[in-house]
């Protein structure tokens, strides 16, 4: 399960930072500004957080076997039509259903993590998957800048199209919604798993009054905002800047766009199992809420620092470092979801990555306006350590012991293990 989590999460970030590496040359074939391209790559933002909880829910209801298989053939087919884009139009409605496609991967993922873990490995399974993430957004920018310069960008992506296929028939034959009609999972194995219950009643009502009016679900999705926001600077614009602003060449700049998700895929592994040791030492509010605050702060102090050093090498370096600093993080952001949300864990993180994502949305076309109007690149690193502290504070909001709906006869409780 968790092997195939991790390609998913690896293909995943293939075909969406794919487009980041090529934007220059889509630029230029298509006569796009830098404002034009801003609402390409937001298209794809937008569209995902409209769809997120609706395929988080429908992955609550069906299953995630079906859902994600329909999932990944979907936005594969759209990752290959980009290469037949003619101009501005079809290159936003492409890039939007595409984004409608790959919304709830990541929910799907992780309701199937909620049904084939113990609570007690389930941040450091969030971890091994988004280290997955970055393994695929590390690979992403070089290798598409490779194809690209061998193949150009359109047959680029129909070959990046190509993988997904494959990672959904391989998921559709080997996945069971539940581990005890698999096969290969024995009794010793399946009793490890369902040590904190069996799996939950795919059936039961979904608590949208308790959602929407749920502080703490609010206060999630404000940090996650945070998150998105300052994620998406290097999902987008990354290449860009290194190549056409701090002047690397194709090879250097693929290296360092590389190498934030270097170090963010090293902090996943570290954040996941970092999580679920404070978890079982020191409570779920160290764990979760703890780690955050220190991860999300020093991200925003690593981001402004960027801009203080004038060597371009010194500006990726810090950048790098800041996105590994903030996924330090991202196994907790995904594990809180699972404290939560329990039985409703597909609607819990589609509404966290969902309305988060709406900070995804936001970024391309801050650094697109900001640029086209005052000719900095420098102002939109001010706004994003400014958002990365609040996130910060967020973090304090949260409280990871409290469901969003309790189940019958265990009130507000968690499981001792967590």
């Amino acid at each position: 399960m968790l092997a195939f989590a991790f390609l998913l999460a690896v293909v995943t970030y293939l075909d969406r930072v794919c487009i980041s590496a090529a934007a220059p040359f889509i630029m230029e074939d298509l006569h796009l500004t830098v404002l034009d391209m801003s609402w390409v790559l937001s298209a794809f933002t937008l569209a995902y957080a409209l769809f997120e909880v609706p395929t988080g829910w429908l992955g609550d209801r069906q299953g995630a076997r079906r859902v994600l298989t329909r999932v990944v053939l979907w936005w594969s087919a759209f990752t290959m039509l980009t290469g037949a884009a003619r101009g501005f139009g079809s290159l936003v409605t492409i890039r939007f259903l595409f984004g409608a496609g790959e919304a709830g991967a990541f929910p799907n993922v992780a309701r199937s993590f909620s049904r084939w873990f113990p609570a007690r490995e389930r941040g450091s399974a969030n971890g091994v998957m988004f280290f997955g993430s970055r393994v695929g957004g590390m690979l992403s920018a070089p290798l598409a800048l490779v194809l690209i310069h061998e193949n150009g960008w359109r047959l680029t992506f129909v070959i990046f199209g190509a993988f997904g296929l494959l990672w959904a028939g391989a998921w559709y034959f080997w996945y069971r919604d539940d581990p005890g009609a698999h096969p290969a999972v024995d009794a010793g194995e399946l009793a490890w798993i369902r040590q904190d219950g069996g799996p939950d009643d795919q059936t039961v009502p979904t608590p949208w009054r308790a959602l929407v009016t749920s502080g703490n679900m609010w206060a999630i999705c404000a940090m996650y905002f945070t998150y998105a926001y300052g994620l998406y600077f290097y999902l987008t614009w990354l290449p860009t800047y290194l190549i056409r602003v701090l002047g690397f060449s194709l090879l250097s700049g693929g290296v360092f766009a590389a190498l934030p998700f270097l170090m963010a895929g090293l902090a996943n592994l570290t954040g996941g199992w970092l999580t679920d040791r404070l978890a079982r030492d020191r409570g779920l509010r160290a764990a979760r809420c703890g780690l955050g605050f220190g991860a999300f702060l020093t991200c925003a102090v690593l981001t402004f620092a960027s801009t203080l050093v004038a060597p371009p090498v010194w500006k990726a370096v810090l950048l790098a470092c800041a996105l590994g600093s903030v996924d330090l993080a991202l196994g907790a952001c995904w594990a809180v979801c699972l404290d939560i949300g329990r039985r409703h864990a597909g609607v819990v993180t589609g509404t966290m990555n969902g309305l988060s994502n709406l900070g995804g949305v936001l970024a391309p076309i801050v650094v697109g306006v900001v640029v086209e109007r005052w000719d900095s690149w420098t102002i939109p690193f001010y706004i994003t350590a400014i958002v990365y502290a609040a996130g910060a504070f967020a973090w304090l909001a949260i409280d990871p012991t409290r469901e969003i709906a309790p189940q019958a006869g265990r009130g507000l409780s968690v499981a001792p293990s967590v």
